[in-house]
C-alpha cells in the first residue's frame, strides 16, 4: 500500500491534469474561433497562420493532458482482474420442511 503521502500527491496531480484540461480545451475553442474569424476576414494572412498554428499547438497540449489523465486515472495495478470461473461458492439445496 502507498503511503498518505504520496496517495495525497497522486490526487493533487489528477485535480490539476483537469484544470490543465479545462484550460487547454478553452484554449482550443478559443483558437479555432480566432483562426475561423481572422481567416474569413483575411484569408492567407500572417495573424490566420499564427491562430492557427497557436490551435494546433493548444490541440496538442489538450490531448497530450487527456491521455496523462487516462493513465492516472486507470492504472494497471488498481485494475480488477477478469477471470473466467465465478468467485461465488456453489450453495448446497436443502429441502424445506
Amino acid at each position: 500500500m502507498a503511503p498518505k503521502t504520496e496517495r495525497i500527491t497522486f490526487l493533487r496531480a489528477v485535480r490539476q491534469l483537469h484544470r490543465v484540461r479545462s484550460f487547454y480545451a478553452l484554449g482550443v475553442l478559443l483558437w479555432a474561433a480566432s483562426a475561423a474569424w481572422s481567416g474569413w476576414q483575411a484569408p492567407g494572412s500572417r495573424q490566420m497562420w499564427t491562430c492557427v498554428l497557436l490551435l494546433a499547438v493548444f490541440t496538442g497540449l489538450l490531448v497530450t493532458a487527456g491521455l496523462s489523465l487516462r493513465r492516472l486515472e486507470t492504472p494497471e495495478a488498481d485494475r480488477p482482474a477478469h477471470h473466467a470461473a465465478s468467485h461465488k461458492t456453489a450453495s448446497t439445496r436443502h429441502a424445506h420442511a
